[in-house]
């Protein structure tokens, strides 16, 4: 199981509306760093699905949301609960501190 890519279309539904916490991964197709995070949040969306949601925004196909949430720096993941942001963790990391980072969502 990887993150699945949402859109401003869907956004609402499947982050906003979750009864899980989702992390959001902002992005874009030109971001080196972006491509790196981008396989170990996969792994920790298949060892964690039952606890947490991760989805991917790529930010240049959906500048509306990038701009209401205020990312000026990418790879900028964020973790909404309740249709509210609860964490926000700015770059890329290795997995362990990812990990560290969501510890509160996926332990």
């Amino acid at each position: 199981m990887s993150a699945r890519a949402v859109t401003e279309s869907t956004f609402e539904a499947e982050v906003l509306q979750n009864d899980k916490a989702v992390l959001v991964d902002f992005w874009a197709e030109w971001c080196g760093p972006c491509r790196a995070v981008s396989p170990i949040l996969d792994q920790i969306a298949s060892e964690h699905a039952d606890k947490l949601d991760i989805v991917k925004l790529n930010v240049d196909e959906n500048p509306g949301l990038a701009m209401k949430y205020q990312i000026t720096a990418i790879p900028a993941m964020k973790v909404f609960k309740g249709g509210e942001v609860v964490q926000t963790v700015i770059g890329a990391k290795p997995k362990p501190a990812l990990e560290a980072d969501l510890a509160a969502y996926i332990a």
